[in-house]
């Protein structure tokens, strides 16, 4: 939080109309439509019940399967075993929302960023390589569509990676100004004297001293709990998390402010790599050492889910009005609820669903299996996919040069297809309502309905997704297992989910 508020302004101000900031517009519509009422909050409060029953459906009584894929019929398993290719998509009425408020610009590069290593790379792979061993001895000629990505997202990685290096690189003078403030400050005092209220943030002093206090304090947990009394791991240690902690933090903000998804696993593994190598250089090497990677790892991560999370209330309070110093100051009292209460959410997560394999319902938890996997070779002496993630660095270098946003296409290689084709599809739904008249204004109106609409999608969703885990929490799950592995749930799924686009579109043309 401490980093981010420097960047506030250049975030939430200047950039301005160039990023779509899908989370903060839905809960802007919320607060807006709930302080209007009448024509605004009906239709929000409609699109939530029927985004939300239409989630619930799914979450809690298994009426279809969450996703449509290519392998519901007979040819498309086929296709799926013999040339790698699967089409999935998730039917979800919140990721239908989210994509019609990112729009089909942004929507269009993340997935042109999936496509390219789904449809391409992952075929690809299958055809050149055969015998190319990928994770625990499985040969890319009879590992699936989902292992081989799992092993070819390392490029979006490294595309994540170099986007936030570009992005800093093109923010450097923002972060040189923020600097420059500090100094500023400490010489001749608070110098924001007269800012406007909905501009004032929380003392530079304050920022300054608090940043350095919590270093601080991070470094003797290092030194003490972590790294076993040793100076020179400590100082190692709280450098690497400070430093990209600091660069991170714009990477996490950019990704919010377009697509709503915070790349956080990504940037995760990326420090993990970069911590577990470092540290073997400086000497920490084995159990001791992933241990240290991991924790190092942890602190980042905390510090990017909060940054990306900030960065959208900010937002929402810069459309709304509000005084960014008084929201600066109580997101302290929020992280610390936030931190009392997230071990309670593990706990029920893990004794409704679990993430061991001992249970059918077992969460995968597929990134912590990824950084398990990145770290044990790392701290072995063994190497990292370096390859994949040059290869990542070159793609997003060569879009950044034709103008294309890295960061968008390089999410779109490392989120799962199914994720982010219900993008597209929201993305058109947006582009249609958008062009269908030649009166602006219209279109405009038509376009705010939809908006409505889809941010109740997004609010229903969510609101009902923490229901259905309630439930699933006391023991109370109506879903078929057979039924939702059968083809038919599939079937049933598209369906659905096309009755739900056709009721997107008409009630956003009845502005």
């Amino acid at each position: 939080i401490l980093f981010l508020i420097p960047f506030r302004k250049y975030f939430v101000k200047d950039m301005h109309g160039k990023y779509p900031f899908p989370e903060a517009t839905a809960s802007t519509q919320v607060l807006i439509s709930g302080e209007r009422s009448g024509s605004q909050a009906k239709p929000l409060l409609v699109a939530g019940i029927v985004g939300g029953l239409f989630d619930f459906a799914v979450a809690a009584f298994g009426a279809w399967n969450e996703n449509f894929t290519s392998r519901c019929c007979e040819l498309g398993t086929t296709i799926a075993d013999k040339a790698k290719f699967v089409f999935s998509i998730n039917t979800s009425a919140a990721l239908l929302g989210m994509g019609y408020i990112v729009g089909l610009k942004y929507a269009a590069i993340i997935c042109f960023g999936s496509i390219a290593v789904w449809w391409v790379i992952v075929p690809g792979i299958a055809l050149i390589f055969p015998d190319m061993t990928i994770a625990d001895g499985v040969v890319a000629a009879s590992a699936s569509p989902e292992q081989l990505f799992s092993y070819a997202k390392s490029i979006g990685i490294g595309g994540i990676a170099m986007a936030g290096i570009i992005g800093v690189i093109k923010s450097w003078g923002v972060i040189k100004s923020a600097f420059g403030l500090v100094g500023q400050i400490f010489k001749s005092g608070n110098v924001e004297k007269h800012v406007e209220r909905t501009q004032r943030d929380i003392s530079m002093k304050i920022i300054a001293i608090g940043s350095l206090l919590t270093i601080i304090v991070t470094a003797l947990f290092f030194y003490f709990d972590v790294m076993g009394g040793n100076l020179l791991f400590t100082i190692v240690g709280i450098l690497i998390v400070a430093i990209i902690a600091f660069l991170f933090t714009t990477v996490a903000a950019n990704a919010i402010a377009i697509v709503g998804s915070n790349p956080v696993s990504g940037m995760t593994l990326m420090t993990l790599i970069l911590s577990s190598i470092i540290m073997v250089v400086v000497g920490l090497k084995g159990t001791g050492g992933m241990v240290a990677a991991l924790i190092m790892g942890g602190v980042v991560c905390t510090a990017l889910s909060s940054a990306g999370a900030f960065i959208t209330d900010l937002k929402i309070g810069y459309w709304l009005g509000a005084t960014p110093k008084k929201q600066e100051t109580f997101k302290f009292l929020g992280i610390l609820v936030s931190a009392a209460t997230v071990g309670g959410v593990i706990m029920i997560l893990n004794k409704a669903y679990g993430f061991t394999p001992d249970n059918s319902d077992v969460m995968a938890a597929p990134q912590a299996r990824a950084m398990a996997a990145v770290i044990e070779p790392l701290m072995s002496g063994q190497g990292a996919p370096w390859l994949l993630y040059g290869i990542g660095a070159v793609i997003s270098i060569v879009l950044t040069l034709c103008g294309i946003s890295a960061l968008a296409f390089a999410l779109g290689m490392f989120i799962p297809l199914q994720l982010n084709l219900p993008l597209i599809v929201g993305g058109l739904i947006n582009w249609y309502v958008n062009t269908r008249s030649t009166d602006v204004s219209l279109n405009q109106r038509r376009n705010e309905k939809g908006t409505l609409l889809a941010s109740g999608f997004i609010a229903g969703g969510a609101l009902m997704g923490v229901v259905s885990a309630g439930m699933q929490f006391g023991g109370l799950n109506f879903a078929n297992t057979a039924y939702i592995n059968a083809p038919i749930s599939q079937i049933v799924s598209l369906i659905a989910y096309i009755a739900l686009i056709i009721y997107l579109t008409k009630a956003s043309m009845k502005a």
